[in-house]
């Protein structure tokens, strides 16, 4: 998951430059950090009856545990980019490679659910410091129609990623295997990391970053902060019944981020570095397209963690069963997303924005039928799997072109800026989203009215959707080109962070 659009130190060897013999082990490397940071943001999906189980998790408990580590990750990400460009891309990757390892250890020897959610908050911080390295490291080793093949590679190995979480997750924790329970999800990173780190201390090459790069821990701090405010009181508002200062939270969080934008202004004017380039943010078509992001990926995180919540509470499904229960949507999102990226979005440009939101909003309301003449039948999978499925090709037709139309609004020196901005969003978007739709279902799932839950968590989704229609009439019509997005010249983004592009399925 990526600054200011400034000038990369490193620029990409040009092909009279000697390749990098260890370039493809760096390859490998940079693919087992990112489904690592995957399988993290989806593998502890399936796990809520077990930490309820064993760690006497809540409901905010569990909401903290998913949601946490996709907050403090989506606000690292870009902090976490400069710091790679100011120190070093190798020193940074190790660093955030073995503190990630290392906090899954923690998250695994947990003893209380607290610790946990500490533990998980660090592990993001660590994914923050490890995953904008890694394009960088890849465009400075790899170039021309080599470049072109690793971008290739990496995208369906993330997909993949993207899937097999929920279900390797659903796997250990049934499995249970040398009476570990959930905490095998967080052990499977240890050989896996350790693995990573001996290979990359190995391959990745020394080169010293640029001290003159300055880290901007002010704007970080407000961002974090203002993300808190905001993630806090809708996690915790529907257990204490929305008291006083749940409202002045997200109050104080919309504040937090308007300040945000002006202090950002103001050390741009005094010549230091900003976190986020202000250019950007006096670009109405790109901070409506930032609204959009944050809309989209809060309601499909959100809805995803619900039908997982409604399979293992609601019906009784074991974990492995509800692994396997998020396959349809994965699938559809699979569909979905190779039909808009191989020709539907250059076709139909802008409009496959909003035909997807409506193949969506149609899946939500065969979906909610469905779960209609559940209540007093046995139930399979199968019930729902029909508009679950509708839902995911939806998603993955805006999912495929979402990031194009949006970096089609910044010129060509600020895509790796806006690019990080995006990736962070979407990010924070996903925590704000598990709060939000976990609160809404266990409104009604402490009733015992599963199905009332889910349907309320629809309804959210189908206002987020609707206000996401209405922001794509104001992007671009068409997207950027892929292979602009992914420009290999010398104004191209230090962090290394321009197109990783991250869902959870």
């Amino acid at each position: 998951m990526e600054v200011s659009g400034v000038r990369d130190p490193s620029p990409t060897p040009d092909e009279t430059t000697e390749p990098y013999r260890w370039r493809w082990l760096i390859l490998v490397v940079m693919l087992v950090a990112e489904i690592m940071d995957l399988l993290d943001a989806s593998i502890v999906n399936v796990a809520g009856p077990d930490l309820e189980k064993s760690l006497g998790a809540g409901s905010v408990g569990l909401q903290w545990v998913i949601g946490g580590y996709a907050l403090t990750l989506g606000a690292g990400l870009v902090p976490g980019g400069r710091l790679g460009d100011r120190y070093g891309r190798r020193p940074m990757f190790l660093i955030g490679l073995a503190a990630f390892t290392a906090s899954s250890l923690l998250c695994a020897v947990a003893p209380n659910i607290e610790s946990l959610i500490a533990f998980r908050l660090i592990q993001g911080v660590a994914g923050a410091m490890l995953l904008p390295q890694g394009l960088g490291l890849l465009r400075e080793n790899f170039s021309g129609p080599e470049l072109t093949k690793v971008f290739a590679i990496f995208g369906p190995v993330l997909g993949l990623g993207g899937i097999v979480g929920p279900v390797l997750g659903g796997f250990l924790i049934e499995g249970d295997f040398f009476g570990l329970g959930w905490r095998s999800v967080f052990l499977v990173n240890l050989p896996i990391g350790i693995a990573a780190l001996i290979v990359a201390a190995k391959s990745v090459p020394r080169k010293a970053g640029d001290r003159t790069k300055q880290v901007d821990m002010a704007g970080a701090a407000l961002v974090v902060a203002s993300s808190a405010l905001l993630v806090l009181p809708l996690n915790q508002g529907q257990e204490d019944g929305w008291p006083l200062w749940t409202w002045l939270c997200m109050a104080a969080s919309a504040i937090g981020f308007a300040l945000f934008a002006v202090q950002q202004r103001r050390a741009a004017a005094a010549g230091r570095e900003p976190l986020v380039n202000p250019v950007l943010l006096r670009k109405p078509a790109f901070t409506v397209g930032l609204g959009g992001i944050a809309l989209f990926f809060g309601g499909l995180i959100g809805t995803q963690l619900v039908l997982t919540l409604y399979l293992q509470i609601g019906r009784h499904f074991t974990a492995g069963e509800a692994g396997l229960g998020n396959l349809p949507i994965a699938v559809g999102t699979a569909i979905g997303g190779a039909v808009s990226g191989a020709f539907l979005a250059d076709k139909l440009g802008r409009k496959v924005l909003q035909i997807g939101p409506l193949v969506q909003l149609a899946g939500a309301a065969v979906l909610w039928f469905e779960l209609d003449g559940l209540d007093a039948a046995p139930f399979s999978i199968w019930d729902i799997t029909p508009g679950v499925a509708v839902a995911g090709v939806g998603a993955g037709m805006v999912i495929a072109a979402l990031f194009s139309f949006i970096l089609a609004t910044v010129d060509d020196d600020e895509i790796g800026s806006a690019s990080g901005v995006l990736s962070a969003v979407q990010a924070i978007g996903g925590s704000i989203g598990v709060a939000l739709f976990g609160s809404v279902f266990f409104a009604r799932a402490r009733t015992g009215d599963f199905t009332a839950g889910f349907h309320r968590a629809l309804i959210v989704q189908a206002c987020l959707l609707t206000a996401f229609l209405a922001i794509t009439f104001l992007l671009p019509k068409k997207g950027r080109p892929e292979e602009e997005q992914r420009s290999t010249t010398p104004e191209a983004p230090a962090d290394g962070t321009g197109t990783q592009q991250q869902v959870t399925v």
